[in-house]
């Protein structure tokens, strides 16, 4: 049987109020990408509503802006760039820590049929203590 990990990294304010996550990271991607809230609100199948009511919510807790509108559609602020590219890279490293952490620590078990798993003492014959 193959395993695998999986993490979920998210930003919070000091009282504990989302301020980035991988839902608002997609919302910030579709706006970069498309140029406009409204097709990215299209993209992600979520009401205009919704996504305005995140990004407000997000630059609220933030303390800045992180879309700029103007004629041609929707950009995002040297600041909303800079939170996106900083969730991105420690979202990335994480992940990478993670599976590190994963293969140090379950390859063994996922290669060996024969892995010895403690008893309610914590005694295997070839294994820590545990506790």
């Amino acid at each position: 049987m193959n395993f695998r990990v999986r993490t979920k990294i998210w930003i919070e304010n000091d009282q504990g109020k989302l301020v980035i996550g991988t839902g608002r990271l997609k919302i910030l991607e579709a706006i970069m990408e498309l140029g406009s809230m409204n097709k990215a609100a299209q993209k992600l199948k979520q009401p205009f509503r919704a996504v305005w009511g995140k990004i407000r919510a997000t630059e609220e807790r933030c303390g800045f802006k992180l879309i700029s509108a103007n004629k041609e559609g929707t950009i995002l602020t040297r600041e909303g760039l800079e939170l996106l590219w900083a969730y991105l890279r420690l979202h990335n490293r994480c992940e990478r820590f993670t599976d590190t952490q994963f293969q140090e620590l379950f390859g063994d078990l996922r290669k060996s049929s024969e892995a010895k798993f403690p008893d309610n003492d914590g005694n295997t014959e070839n294994g820590p203590k545990l506790g």
